[in-house]
C-alpha cells in the first residue's frame, strides 16, 4: 500500500454547461480539495462508473467520494442512474445526492426510495449553491465521515 492516499473526487452528473459551470465555481469558493469531474447524461455516467466503453480502462478502486445527480438527463434518466447504482455492489455504497430542479413530489419520494442520501432542489444563484456545497462538503466529504 502506497503512503499517500488518492484523494477521492466528486462526480457531477449534470447536462446543462451552466450548472456545470456554476458547481465549478461552487466547489472552488468552497475551497473544496476533491477534483470535481463532470459527465453529461445517464448513458455516460453508467459508462464511467461500470467502465465501459470509453472508461472501460479505468481503475476499479476509483469510485468517487460522492455523486452529485441531476434527475433530468438525456439518454437514462437520472431515476434510473440512481436505480442502476444501488443494484450494483461496487457502486451501491457511494453517497449519492440528487441535486435538481424538479419540484415534482414524486421525484423526490422516488429519489428517497431508490436510496439517495440527498434531495436537495438546485437553487438559483451562486451564494445559495456555495452553502449546499460547503453542507455536502461537511456531510461527505470531511474525512470523519
Amino acid at each position: 500500500m502506497s503512503a499517500t492516499v488518492k484523494k477521492k473526487y466528486i462526480l457531477l452528473v449534470e447536462d446543462n454547461p451552466d450548472d456545470v459551470a456554476l458547481t465549478e465555481l461552487a466547489v472552488n469558493k468552497s475551497q473544496i480539495p476533491n477534483k470535481l469531474v463532470s459527465v453529461y447524461d445517464g448513458k455516460q455516467v453508467l459508462d464511467f462508473l461500470f467502465r465501459r466503453e470509453e472508461y472501460a480502462n479505468r481503475e476499479t478502486d476509483d469510485n468517487p467520494a460522492v455523486i452529485l445527480l441531476d434527475l433530468k438527463l438525456p439518454k437514462v434518466e437520472g431515476l434510473e442512474v440512481l436505480r442502476q447504482i444501488r443494484a450494483d455492489v461496487d457502486t451501491r455504497d457511494i453517497p449519492v445526492i440528487v441535486l435538481t430542479s424538479s419540484t415534482e413530489e414524486s421525484d423526490q419520494s422516488e429519489s428517497r426510495r431508490l436510496g439517495a442520501n440527498a434531495y436537495i432542489r438546485k437553487p438559483t444563484g451562486l451564494t445559495p449553491l456555495i452553502e449546499i456545497i460547503q453542507q455536502i462538503k461537511t456531510d461527505w466529504l470531511d474525512p470523519a465521515h
